[in-house]
């Protein structure tokens, strides 16, 4: 089976810009090994997007290992949408307006 097309909600996308500026103001090498764990994390989520736990409302939450944030996604019939690059220790479930 194909595998389904990534959707990044416009708000995911700008808390990933973010966390990327905030790293990179601080250390290239936190930038980029921060960049090399979504890109790990996104690849792994679209191979097998049910493995992770289920959340409320559908979602689920892929944690990375090295950075203090989680992925919140959903599979709907056409794509994978990435509803929050969320960071562990802020605002837990802030997200959930987007679904």
């Amino acid at each position: 089976m194909a595998a389904k097309p990534l959707a990044i909600h416009p708000d995911a996308l700008d808390e990933l810009k973010s966390a990327l500026t905030w790293y990179s103001e601080r250390s290239e090498t936190a930038a980029i090994n921060l960049v090399r764990e979504l890109d790990n994390a996104l690849e792994l989520i679209v191979q097998s997007p049910n493995v992770w736990p289920p959340g409320e409302h559908g979602t689920r939450k892929f944690t990375l290992r090295r950075f203090p944030f989680a992925l919140i996604y959903r599979e709907t019939d056409a794509s994978i949408q990435i509803l929050a690059v969320a960071h562990g220790r802020r605002r837990p479930g802030y997200w959930k307006t987007r679904l």
